[in-house]
Protein backbone atom coordinates (compact mmCIF):
# COMPACT_ATOMS: atom_id res chain seq x y z
CA UNK A 1 0.00 0.00 0.00
CA UNK A 2 3.01 2.53 0.88
CA UNK A 3 4.45 1.52 -1.89
CA UNK A 4 1.03 2.24 -4.44
CA UNK A 5 1.32 5.81 -2.19
CA UNK A 6 5.50 6.57 -2.70
CA UNK A 7 5.26 5.82 -6.80
CA UNK A 8 4.72 8.94 -9.02
CA UNK A 9 0.98 9.70 -9.99
CA UNK A 10 0.68 9.19 -13.61
CA UNK A 11 -0.20 11.74 -16.22
CA UNK A 12 -4.42 11.75 -16.10
CA UNK A 13 -5.44 11.25 -19.50
CA UNK A 14 -7.12 14.98 -19.27
CA UNK A 15 -4.09 16.49 -18.80
CA UNK A 16 -2.63 14.54 -21.63
CA UNK A 17 -4.73 16.21 -23.78
CA UNK A 18 -4.38 19.74 -22.56
CA UNK A 19 -0.30 19.69 -23.39
CA UNK A 20 -1.60 18.54 -27.18
CA UNK A 21 -3.90 21.06 -27.15
CA UNK A 22 -1.39 23.61 -25.85
CA UNK A 23 1.02 22.60 -28.69
CA UNK A 24 -1.34 22.72 -31.52
CA UNK A 25 -2.71 26.01 -30.52
CA UNK A 26 0.63 27.53 -30.44
CA UNK A 27 1.34 26.22 -33.66
CA UNK A 28 -1.67 27.83 -35.04
CA UNK A 29 -1.46 31.35 -32.92
CA UNK A 30 2.71 31.77 -34.29
CA UNK A 31 1.20 30.80 -37.83
CA UNK A 32 3.05 27.43 -38.45
CA UNK A 33 0.03 26.06 -39.52
CA UNK A 34 -2.33 28.90 -41.31
CA UNK A 35 -5.89 28.73 -42.03
CA UNK A 36 -7.02 25.88 -44.97
CA UNK A 37 -3.92 23.83 -43.46
CA UNK A 38 -5.11 20.19 -42.72
CA UNK A 39 -4.06 18.90 -39.38
CA UNK A 40 -1.77 15.26 -39.55
CA UNK A 41 -4.18 12.39 -39.44
CA UNK A 42 -4.97 10.62 -36.05
CA UNK A 43 -2.70 8.04 -36.68
CA UNK A 44 0.49 10.66 -37.31
CA UNK A 45 -0.71 13.06 -34.32
CA UNK A 46 -0.75 9.57 -32.14
CA UNK A 47 2.67 8.78 -33.21
CA UNK A 48 4.80 11.97 -32.78
CA UNK A 49 3.24 12.90 -29.75
CA UNK A 50 2.70 9.29 -28.04
CA UNK A 51 -0.51 9.49 -27.13
CA UNK A 52 -3.76 7.68 -27.08
CA UNK A 53 -6.40 7.94 -29.73
CA UNK A 54 -9.27 9.28 -27.00
CA UNK A 55 -6.17 12.09 -26.18
CA UNK A 56 -5.96 13.37 -29.94
CA UNK A 57 -9.94 12.90 -30.20
CA UNK A 58 -10.39 15.06 -26.91
CA UNK A 59 -7.72 17.37 -28.33
CA UNK A 60 -9.50 18.33 -31.74
CA UNK A 61 -12.69 18.72 -29.90
CA UNK A 62 -11.28 21.36 -27.75
CA UNK A 63 -9.67 23.35 -30.42
CA UNK A 64 -12.83 22.73 -32.70
CA UNK A 65 -14.71 24.40 -29.13
CA UNK A 66 -12.19 27.22 -29.05
CA UNK A 67 -13.02 27.91 -32.92
CA UNK A 68 -9.25 26.97 -34.54
CA UNK A 69 -10.31 24.19 -36.22
CA UNK A 70 -12.94 22.46 -37.95
CA UNK A 71 -13.54 18.67 -38.90
CA UNK A 72 -15.11 17.75 -42.50
CA UNK A 73 -15.80 13.89 -42.09
CA UNK A 74 -14.71 11.71 -44.24
CA UNK A 75 -11.88 14.60 -45.20
CA UNK A 76 -9.78 15.44 -41.85
CA UNK A 77 -9.29 18.14 -39.73
CA UNK A 78 -8.55 21.81 -40.63
CA UNK A 79 -7.48 25.38 -39.24
CA UNK A 80 -10.41 27.80 -40.05
CA UNK A 81 -9.94 31.71 -40.30
CA UNK A 82 -10.83 33.09 -36.68
CA UNK A 83 -13.03 36.31 -37.49
CA UNK A 84 -12.00 39.63 -36.90
CA UNK A 85 -13.56 41.56 -34.03
CA UNK A 86 -15.28 44.89 -35.62
CA UNK A 87 -15.49 46.71 -32.34
CA UNK A 88 -11.92 46.52 -30.97
CA UNK A 89 -10.09 49.09 -33.77
CA UNK A 90 -6.38 50.39 -32.10
CA UNK A 91 -4.42 53.57 -33.32
CA UNK A 92 -1.23 52.77 -33.51
CA UNK A 93 0.52 54.50 -36.53
CA UNK A 94 1.66 57.31 -33.72
CA UNK A 95 4.05 57.90 -30.60
CA UNK A 96 0.50 58.77 -28.99
CA UNK A 97 -1.06 55.65 -29.75
CA UNK A 98 2.30 53.16 -29.16
CA UNK A 99 2.02 54.87 -24.99
CA UNK A 100 -1.25 53.92 -25.17
CA UNK A 101 -0.65 50.47 -26.14
CA UNK A 102 1.73 49.55 -23.78
CA UNK A 103 -0.39 51.38 -21.05
CA UNK A 104 -3.10 48.20 -21.71
CA UNK A 105 0.28 45.46 -21.80
CA UNK A 106 1.27 46.39 -18.27
CA UNK A 107 -2.53 45.84 -17.36
CA UNK A 108 -2.57 42.34 -19.84
CA UNK A 109 0.91 41.18 -19.78
CA UNK A 110 2.07 41.67 -16.28
CA UNK A 111 -0.90 38.84 -15.65
CA UNK A 112 -0.07 36.84 -18.31
CA UNK A 113 3.68 36.44 -16.63
CA UNK A 114 2.15 35.39 -13.36
CA UNK A 115 -0.28 32.56 -14.90
CA UNK A 116 2.41 31.78 -17.31
CA UNK A 117 5.38 31.38 -14.45
CA UNK A 118 2.32 28.90 -12.82
CA UNK A 119 1.36 26.85 -15.88
CA UNK A 120 4.36 27.27 -18.02
CA UNK A 121 6.17 23.64 -19.58
CA UNK A 122 9.24 22.81 -20.31
CA UNK A 123 8.62 23.04 -23.81
CA UNK A 124 6.96 26.53 -24.31
CA UNK A 125 10.11 27.16 -21.69
CA UNK A 126 12.63 25.76 -24.40
CA UNK A 127 10.85 27.72 -27.00
CA UNK A 128 11.28 30.91 -25.20
CA UNK A 129 14.57 30.45 -24.69
CA UNK A 130 14.94 29.76 -28.65
CA UNK A 131 13.44 33.01 -29.39
CA UNK A 132 15.54 35.04 -26.99
CA UNK A 133 18.50 33.90 -28.41
CA UNK A 134 17.21 34.33 -32.30
CA UNK A 135 16.53 38.03 -30.62
CA UNK A 136 20.07 38.56 -29.70
CA UNK A 137 21.60 37.09 -32.68
CA UNK A 138 19.34 39.33 -35.19
CA UNK A 139 20.46 42.35 -33.45
CA UNK A 140 23.97 41.96 -33.07
CA UNK A 141 23.64 41.36 -36.82
CA UNK A 142 21.68 44.70 -37.25
CA UNK A 143 18.80 42.78 -38.87
CA UNK A 144 15.36 43.06 -37.59
CA UNK A 145 14.60 41.46 -34.46
CA UNK A 146 11.08 41.50 -34.35
CA UNK A 147 9.52 39.03 -35.00
CA UNK A 148 11.48 37.33 -31.89
CA UNK A 149 10.34 39.94 -30.16
CA UNK A 150 6.81 39.52 -31.16
CA UNK A 151 7.02 35.73 -30.59
CA UNK A 152 8.13 35.78 -26.81
CA UNK A 153 5.45 37.44 -25.78
CA UNK A 154 2.70 35.67 -27.92
CA UNK A 155 4.20 33.03 -26.07
CA UNK A 156 4.11 33.59 -23.07
CA UNK A 157 0.65 34.38 -23.71
CA UNK A 158 0.09 30.79 -24.92
CA UNK A 159 1.53 29.82 -21.55
CA UNK A 160 -1.18 30.85 -19.65
CA UNK A 161 -3.00 28.09 -20.93
CA UNK A 162 -6.03 30.97 -21.67
CA UNK A 163 -6.59 31.33 -24.88
CA UNK A 164 -8.04 34.73 -24.78
CA UNK A 165 -4.86 36.18 -24.05
CA UNK A 166 -3.55 34.70 -27.02
CA UNK A 167 -6.13 35.86 -28.92
CA UNK A 168 -5.51 39.62 -27.84
CA UNK A 169 -2.01 39.37 -28.50
CA UNK A 170 -2.71 37.91 -31.82
CA UNK A 171 -4.47 40.71 -32.43
CA UNK A 172 -2.65 43.19 -31.71
CA UNK A 173 -0.16 41.85 -33.97
CA UNK A 174 3.64 43.72 -34.55
CA UNK A 175 1.39 46.95 -32.90
CA UNK A 176 3.19 45.10 -29.68
CA UNK A 177 6.52 46.07 -30.41
CA UNK A 178 6.70 49.78 -30.14
CA UNK A 179 9.80 50.29 -32.48
CA UNK A 180 8.01 49.34 -35.39
CA UNK A 181 4.93 51.87 -35.33
CA UNK A 182 6.44 55.20 -34.93
CA UNK A 183 7.77 57.40 -38.09
CA UNK A 184 11.21 58.53 -38.29
CA UNK A 185 10.08 62.15 -37.40
CA UNK A 186 8.70 61.01 -34.09
CA UNK A 187 11.22 58.77 -33.41
CA UNK A 188 13.89 61.55 -33.64
CA UNK A 189 17.42 60.18 -32.76
CA UNK A 190 16.39 57.35 -30.83
CA UNK A 191 18.99 54.74 -31.16
CA UNK A 192 16.77 51.65 -31.69
CA UNK A 193 19.64 49.12 -31.44
CA UNK A 194 20.22 50.28 -28.00
CA UNK A 195 16.76 50.49 -27.23
CA UNK A 196 16.65 46.31 -28.64
CA UNK A 197 19.48 45.99 -26.30
CA UNK A 198 17.55 47.42 -23.17
CA UNK A 199 14.58 45.67 -23.75
CA UNK A 200 16.39 42.30 -24.14
CA UNK A 201 17.98 42.83 -20.91
CA UNK A 202 14.53 42.59 -19.09
CA UNK A 203 13.39 40.11 -21.74
CA UNK A 204 16.22 37.75 -19.73
CA UNK A 205 14.60 38.90 -16.55
CA UNK A 206 11.21 37.92 -17.39
CA UNK A 207 12.29 34.50 -18.80
CA UNK A 208 14.22 33.89 -15.68
CA UNK A 209 11.50 34.58 -13.71
CA UNK A 210 9.02 32.07 -15.88
CA UNK A 211 12.14 29.55 -15.48
CA UNK A 212 11.81 29.27 -11.72
CA UNK A 213 8.08 29.66 -11.75
CA UNK A 214 8.06 33.20 -9.71
CA UNK A 215 4.75 34.50 -10.07
CA UNK A 216 5.01 37.55 -8.13
CA UNK A 217 8.63 37.74 -9.77
CA UNK A 218 7.49 37.37 -13.60
CA UNK A 219 5.14 40.46 -12.79
CA UNK A 220 7.24 42.72 -11.48
CA UNK A 221 10.16 41.79 -14.38
CA UNK A 222 6.91 42.39 -17.00
CA UNK A 223 5.77 45.55 -15.49
CA UNK A 224 9.45 47.12 -15.36
CA UNK A 225 9.97 46.15 -18.79
CA UNK A 226 6.82 47.78 -20.69
CA UNK A 227 7.09 50.39 -17.69
CA UNK A 228 10.58 51.07 -19.37
CA UNK A 229 9.31 50.82 -23.11
CA UNK A 230 6.67 53.39 -22.23
CA UNK A 231 8.93 55.78 -20.59
CA UNK A 232 11.66 55.76 -23.22
CA UNK A 233 9.81 56.52 -25.80
CA UNK A 234 7.93 59.68 -23.59
CA UNK A 235 11.47 60.58 -23.97
CA UNK A 236 11.55 60.89 -27.51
Amino acid sequence: MQDDLDAPARKRPHNLAHDLVARLTQSILLGQMLPGDKLPSENSIVQEHGVSRTVVREAISKLQASGLVETRHGIGTFVIERATEQGLRLNVDTALGVRSILELRMGLETQAAALAAVRRTDQQLVLMREALDDYQKLLANNDSCVEADRRFHLLIAEATGNLCFSEIMQHLGSAMIPRTRVNAVERGAADLSKLGQLANLEHEAILNAIKRQDPDAARAAMWLHLTNSRDRFSAN
